[in-house]
């Protein structure tokens, strides 16, 4: 529990420095004040953690200090983590198999999201986890979208299908679940294309590939996984919403956690939209993609041990 912590904890290090930072040390044994108060307010909106949980947050942070005057920041802290976690209750998101290999994980989001490298990240976990998996290079609208997809899965011992750039998408999806299923493989993962000519055309293409590979398992795809860039903040509430409505998500994968100040985005995320979150990326390394913890999570942004340890 305390490693798969220290993830959570380390990734979210830049959230959780910009909080402390402007809120000069309130999470330590001073007891809090007005004035801290309202620099915690002010750090929440700075990390994107939005209107509703911010004022649940304060409101039960004031009322313990109404109830105890000698309140101190590490209370407050406490008290802050548990508001987040019953706020993300429910929001765990996990990978079921198909009752007929392989199950087919699509996965959707625009460019500069970390698609393609979590394509390759996650076929190496469920690798790690004993299964066999397949990659399809499906995004053959990038140019380098195919070679950086076959340069990971060479890195990493993974098998991959793919044709020329210009390729009809579609049919690359369909032979490499054909290929999974001749081949005996647990899982396909499919890295799809985030920009055509218009957000029309992309949306036309991404149901194209799940009509095609319907006709070889009628329940495929068994999961539309959404991956977004945790440091777009807000951006990434409404990319999730707009491919919500187009494609039907089961589930997000929120990425480049680590590299933002703005990680309050996944709670915005949850609350407006219900779409489960399945796994979050803290790192570079493939292992810094790590299963959804709410409770890690909302340790980890209040610098406080997680529950149960």
């Amino acid at each position: 529990m305390l490693s798969l912590f220290k993830k959570f904890r380390d990734g979210l290090a830049k959230t959780v420095s910009a909080i402390s930072s402007k809120t000069h040390g309130l999470f330590g044994g001073k007891p809090i004040d007005a004035a801290s108060v309202s620099e915690l307010e002010e750090a929440l909106y700075g990390a994107d953690f939005g209107v509703e949980t911010t004022a649940e947050i304060l409101s039960e942070i004031k009322a313990a200090a109404r109830r105890d005057k000698s309140l101190e920041g590490r209370q407050a802290a406490a008290i802050g983590s548990e508001v987040l976690r019953r706020a993300l209750a429910g929001s765990e998101g996990g990978l079921t198999r198909a009752e007929t290999a392989p199950t087919v994980i699509v996965l959707i989001g625009v460019n500069g999201s970390g698609k393609t490298t979590t394509a390759a990240k996650l076929a190496w976990r469920l690798k790690q986890e004993g299964a066999s998996v397949l990659l399809a290079a499906c995004d053959t609208f990038r140019a380098a979208a195919t070679e950086q997809l076959q340069s990971w899965a060479k890195r990493l011992d993974l098998e991959v299908v793919s044709n020329k750039s210009g390729a009809d998408p579609a049919a690359v999806a369909f032979d490499a679940v054909q290929a999974a299923r001749s081949r005996g493989r647990d899982f396909v993962i499919i890295d799809t294309a985030g920009r055509l000519h218009t957000k029309d055309n992309l949306m036309v293409e991404l149901s194209k590939i799940r009509r095609v590979v319907a006709k070889i398992d009628p329940k495929a795809p068994h999961h539309s996984w959404l991956v977004v860039d945790g440091s777009l903040g807000g951006n990434s509430v409404e990319q999730a919403r707009v491919f919500h409505k187009s494609f039907g998500l089961t589930g997000l994968i929120v990425t480049k956690l680590d590299g933002t100040s703005r990680g309050g985005a996944i709670v915005a995320i949850w609350r407006e939209l219900k779409i489960p979150i399945v796994f979050v990326g803290l790192g570079e390394a493939p292992e810094d993609l790590q299963p959804f913890s709410a409770a890690n999570y909302a340790a980890a942004v209040f610098g406080v041990a997680p529950s149960g340890s």
